[in-house]
C-alpha cells in the first residue's frame, strides 16, 4: 500500500501548506555540519545497493535494529547487504513515533520515487526498485538531486585536505567545504594524544613542546583551512567547564603533566578544555569564523562494544552534565576584550533548552543578526517533538527569524530529506501560530522567516 508520506505530510494547516509549497519546498540546502566522507565525494562513490547506502555507518538505524532484537551479524557484522536490508525493513513497523520511521519513508520517496510502506512484505519490491535507481546515482548525483548548495564536512586540523582540493577542482555543483574539528587536541587524556601532537607538529611545522606551541600550531592550521574555504569550527564539549579565568601558567603546567605521562583529573581536564577553547575562540574571531559547541553528549557508555566496534557505533547517550555557569564564564571572558566569535550552542539535553536559549541573549551585540545561535535540534533531539520544541523555545526567548536552520549531522548521503522534514515542521509551527491568531498572516513577513531560516540566513551568517 502507499506510504503515509503524502504531499501534505506534517503540514497541519492551510497556511502551513502554502508556506511550504510556495516558499520552502524548492530552496537549496546549506548543510553547515555533516560527517560526509570527503573521499566518497572525491571518488564519486557508487553504492552497491540500498542496503549499503542505508545501513553502512548509520548508527541511528543500528540502535533501533539492536533494540528490536536484530543480531549484530545483521547490523555491523559480515552478513550480506540484502539480509541486513531485509532485517531493517522487518523491524520498521515497530518504530511508531520514531524519526527513523519518518526519515526512511521520506528518503525512499524523495530519492527513489518509491511510495510504499516499509515492511517485510514490501522489502523485495523496494530492494529491486531502489537498486535500479541507484544504478544511475553516485554521491555527486545524490548531492545535486537534493539541491545541496553547500556541504561542510568534519575535518581534523592535521588533515592535509587533499581530497577537498580534488573536489574543489571538479565540476561538482555542490560546494564542499572543510569544517575545523580539533577534538583530538581537546581530548588531552586520550591514549593517542602524544601521537596526535606529532602529526599536528608535522603538518604545521611547529614543534609542540608546550601549551603555547600547541595554540600556535592550531592557529596555523586555522589559516590553512581558511584559505581552503573553511568558515566553521566544531567542538564536542563533554566535560564540565570551570568558572573564572584560566591562567597561562596553569595551562602550561597541565600540558607538561600530560606530556610527562600522567593523566589529568576530571577537574583539570575541564580547566584545560576551557583554556584551550578561550584561545581558539579568539583565533576564530580574528578570522570571522563561527565556533560551534556541541554540548550534552555522554559518549561510549558500553565499554565492551567500544572495544569490539569502536566509537560512533550507537553507544552514546544524552548527558545530564550541567555546563551553564562554566560556559557563561567562557563566553564572558571572550566577550570582555572583543574576542567572542560568532558562536552556536548545540544542545543535546532538552532539559537545557531554556538555559542555552536564554544564555545566547546575554552576548548579542548588534554586530551580526543572531551572533550567538541556539543550534538546531541535534542528534537525539532531531525528531518531531524535538524540532518543534527547539523552534518554540528559540521563539520564546530570541528572534526566530535570525535562526540559521537545520543540519544533517550525518555520514549518509541519503539523509538530506531531513532538511525537508525540518522545513515542513517550521511551516507547520508558523501556520499553527497564524491560524490560532498568534502571529500575523502577512505573506511577506511569513515568507521572510521561512526563506531566512531554511536557507538565506546560513549563507550570510557563516560567510559562505
Amino acid at each position: 500500500m502507499p506510504s503515509f508520506v503524502t504531499e501534505t505530510f506534517l503540514l497541519t494547516t492551510r497556511t502551513a501548506e502554502k508556506l511550504y509549497f510556495d516558499v520552502a519546498a524548492d530552496l537549496p540546502i546549506v548543510d553547515y555540519h555533516s560527517h560526509l566522507p570527503p573521499r566518497e565525494i572525491a571518488e564519486r562513490k557508487r553504492f552497491r545497493n540500498i542496503g549499503e547506502l542505508w545501513l553502512a555507518g548509520d548508527h541511528y538505524k543500528w540502535r533501533q535494529m539492536r533494540t528490536a532484537g536484530i543480531s549484530e551479524e545483521l547490523i555491523t557484522g559480515a552478513a550480506a547487504d540484502r539480509d541486513k536490508f531485509d532485517a531493517y525493513c522487518r523491524i520498521m513497523p515497530l518504530l511508531a513515533g520514531n524519526p527513523i520511521y519518518h526519515w526512511s519513508h521520506l528518503e525512499l520517496k524523495r530519492l527513489f520515487g518509491i511510495d510504499l510502506d516499509i515492511n517485510a512484505r514490501t522489502a523485495p519490491a523496494i530492494w529491486e526498485a531502489a537498486n535500479a535507481a541507484l544504478d544511475k546515482l553516485d554521491t555527486w548525483a545524490l548531492l545535486e538531486q537534493a539541491r545541496v548548495e553547500i556541504a561542510c564536512t568534519t575535518d581534523d586540523p592535521a588533515d592535509a585536505l587533499d581530497l577537498h582540493a580534488v573536489i574543489a577542482d571538479s565540476p561538482l555543483t555542490t560546494r564542499v567545504l572543510p569544517a575545523y574539528r580539533p577534538d583530538a587536541a581537546m581530548r588531552i587524556n586520550a591514549a593517542a594524544f602524544g601521537d596526535y601532537l606529532g602529526r599536528l607538529a608535522g603538518v604545521s611545522g611547529i614543534a609542540i613542546t608546550d601549551f603555547e606551541a600547541l595554540v600556535a600550531a592550531l592557529k596555523a592550521r586555522v589559516g590553512f583551512f581558511h584559505a581552503r574555504g573553511s568558515r566553521v569550527s566544531d567542538h564536542a564539549v563533554d566535560t564540565a567547564l570551570p568558572v573564572g579565568p584560566v591562567a597561562a601558567a596553569t595551562l602550561q603546567a597541565l600540558f607538561a603533566k600530560r606530556l610527562g605521562g600522567a593523566s589529568l583529573t576530571p577537574s583539570e581536564e575541564g580547566v584545560y578544555l576551557s583554556g584551550l577553547l578561550e584561545r581558539l575562540g579568539g583565533i576564530y574571531a580574528e578570522y570571522g569564523w563561527t565556533m560551534c559547541l556541541h554540548i550534552g553528549a555522554q559518549r561510549n557508555n558500553n565499554s565492551r562494544r567500544m572495544r569490539a566496534l569502536g566509537p560512533d557505533t550507537g553507544y552514546d547517550s544524552v548527558s545530564d552534565l550541567s555546563s551553564s555557569a562554566g560556559l557563561a564564564s567562557l563566553l564572558d571572558r571572550l566577550d570582555a576584550d572583543g574576542r567572542l566569535p560568532k558562536t552556536m550552542l548545540f544542545c543535546l539535553n532538552r532539559g537545557m533548552n531554556e538555559v542555552l536559549s536564554t544564555l545566547i541573549g546575554c552576548f548579542q551585540d548588534g554586530s551580526v543578526p543572531g551572533k550567538l545561535q541556539f543550534g538546531p535540534a541535534w542528534w537525539f533531539n532531531d525528531h518531531l517533538d524535538g524540532n518543534l520544541e527547539q523552534i518554540r523555545t528559540l521563539a520564546n526567548h530570541s528572534a526566530l527569524g535570525t535562526f540559521v536552520g537545520m543540519v544533517t549531522d550525518s555520514r549518509s548521503f541519503a539523509s538530506y530529506p531531513r532538511h525537508d522534514y525540518f522545513r515542513r515542521l517550521l511551516c507547520r509551527q508558523l501556520g499553527e501560530w497564524v491560524e490560532a491568531g498568534e502571529f500575523t498572516s502577512d505573506a511577506e513577513a511569513l515568507a521572510t522567516i521561512v526563506r531566512g531560516v531554511a536557507y538565506e540566513n546560513a549563507k550570510g551568517y557563516f560567510g559562505f
